[in-house]
């Protein structure tokens, strides 16, 4: 799955909160902070005796051991069973995900291709008010990145009104001259969004990257919660969490809504995967199936007449509208990669001629460049004449001079992070590194100044989670998932990636990481 490494990271800022300094973190001092007051008589925390949060923001627990006030139905019932019972159910929960063939392949593991996402029984819960301010600030960062792209690949305002440097955006491998004057159905760029976020130690969300080319995890989210509803049911209910069965619906509308207005009321719509090696098969295949239409490789698609056709046993099918689960590079070789096996060849002059909808529209990468991504709240501000709701991580852009001094000169308290690699590779922790490595990400940013950002390191917040040792805190991400066709919808849940090994910050499933369901409550 995509997504970067999440580091732990805190907000230095004393007017936020009072914060102390530990070894590697900055971790919040607030007891009790975020919880809401206390929860209901009789709770007697059984499992957590001895929980530490260390200080760390803890989803469940606040840093006076005490459940927060919205959490207390689920510790309720998990203390009504017994650590038996508890293994059992996560046992349950694991042989589910066997059954159902939920799984993602690792490349490159001499073990094997395919392996089952690790889940954890235990879920994360966002309060409903809180999960309001998220779903405003989703809607408008998306608002203003579709705005942005579609201006970046033609008018070109924001550059010429030097709000963002123009050379940043051309000298950006994810930026594409072939998409250069493209108007998609609509005006509509990115039509599904994963957007990363991460809690910061004063408790406070933050945007760590945006996913607006092919972002995967989606069908993990809608397995879960199956799985979840049937090993807490009382708890589930009891809390009131929204539904995200849904999905897959508010997904086949996007589609229809941004096909050619002559195929809008019945399209034909196609997943676009690569095959059956790609790390994401398994939710290409379970996402074609639950909206009801073919998924298909490049092979079994063909141009004619600058049409994109379907190959069936009936013959050939107009295709209308294609949810791409295939990179840039890969789609079109007579365009892009010329190499490709994957893609189709002509597909993108049947795009350019409005004949065939891409989604995501090819070019989107350009706002998943992690220097570009510095600079959304201007983007925000410039487009929306808004501040944004959620705000980035602090970052430097070694592109800069001034800001790649200040990183050269302090690699020991950054994480630098490589602006187009993702799951955690091309990085130095700092505060973890040596000073060999930091010597050698040194040249590497002396040598490709670009190529490099810096971050603060992160105090990520931690959940509950059930180990071999009972339940301990571990380090967590989330990633919502944003839908832009007729209006933009938020999916009122995503995906929580948990770092299983004790004190990793690493939550990519390719390293080691899995995944929680996300419970946002009705407000």
């Amino acid at each position: 799955m995509r997504g970067p490494t999440v580091h732990a990271w805190c907000n230095k800022s004393p007017q936020k909160r009072n914060a102390r300094s530990g070894n590697n973190n900055t971790i919040i001092n607030q007891a009790g902070r975020g919880s809401g007051g206390d929860p209901p008589e009789g709770v007697c925390v059984t499992h957590f005796k001895g929980y530490q949060t260390h200080r760390f923001y803890d989803e469940l627990i606040g840093t006076d051991g005490k459940p927060h006030a919205i959490a207390a139905p689920l510790i309720e019932q998990l203390n009504a069973l017994s650590p038996k019972d508890l293994r059992r159910r996560q046992k349950a929960a694991e042989q589910a995900l066997y059954q159902q063939g939920i799984t993602f392949n690792v490349y490159g593991d001499k073990k094997g291709t395919e392996k089952i996402f690790p889940f954890d029984i235990i879920p994360r819960i966002v309060p409903g008010e809180e999960w309001k301010a998220l779903e405003r600030g989703l809607r408008q960062r998306i608002q203003a990145l579709n705005l942005f792209i579609h201006d970046i690949y033609n008018e070109q305002k924001i550059l010429k009104d030097k709000i963002i440097p123009r050379q940043l955006i051309l000298s950006s491998a994810c930026y594409l001259k072939q998409c250069q004057g493209v108007r998609p159905p609509r005006n509509v760029w990115i039509h599904i969004t994963g957007t990363d976020l991460v809690r910061g130690g004063d408790g406070v969300f933050y945007v760590l990257e945006d996913n607006l080319r092919c972002p995967s995890g989606i069908s993990y989210v809608l397995q879960n919660r199956a799985i979840q509803k049937r090993t807490f049911p009382s708890a589930f209910e009891a809390m009131k969490v929204r539904p995200v069965s849904d999905y897959c619906d508010h997904l086949y509308d996007t589609l229809r809504y941004v096909a050619q207005d002559a195929a809008q009321e019945r399209p034909n719509i196609i997943v676009l995967t690569p095959g059956i090696y790609n790390a994401a098969y398994y939710e290409h295949a379970y996402l074609a199936q639950q909206m009801g239409v073919p998924l298909a490789e490049g092979s079994d698609l063909a141009v004619i007449d600058d049409h994109v056709m379907l190959r069936t046993t009936k013959g050939f099918e107009k295709v209308d509208v294609i949810y791409r689960r295939i990179d840039d590079d890969f789609l079109d070789p007579t365009v892009f990669r010329k190499d490709s096996l994957l893609g189709v060849p002509g597909i993108m002059e049947c795009y350019r001629k409005g004949n065939v909808t891409l989604a995501n529209a090819p070019g989107t990468g350009i706002a998943d460049d992690k220097a570009v991504y510095a600079y959304v709240p201007q983007m925000i501000k410039y487009y929306l004449g808004e501040d944004a709701i959620i705000p980035n991580v602090p970052t430097y852009v070694c592109g800069d001079k001034k800001q790649r001094d200040y990183v050269l000169a302090n690699l020991a308290k950054l994480v630098v992070k490589a602006v187009n690699l993702s799951g955690g590779y091309g990085m130095l922790i700092g505060p973890r590194s040596t000073a060999a490595q930091r010597r050698e990400f040194a040249a590497r940013i002396a040598k490709h100044p670009r190529n490099y950002i810096a971050q603060p390191t992160l105090a990520l917040s931690r959940c509950p989670t059930l180990t071999d040792k009972g339940i301990e805190g571990r380090h967590i991400d989330f990633r919502p998932y944003i839908l832009y066709g007729q209006s933009v919808f938020v999916l009122p849940g995503g995906l929580t990636r948990v770092a299983l090994v004790k004190n990793s910050l690493v939550v990519n499933s390719s390293q080691g990481g899995g995944s929680k369901d996300s419970w946002v409550l009705d407000a």
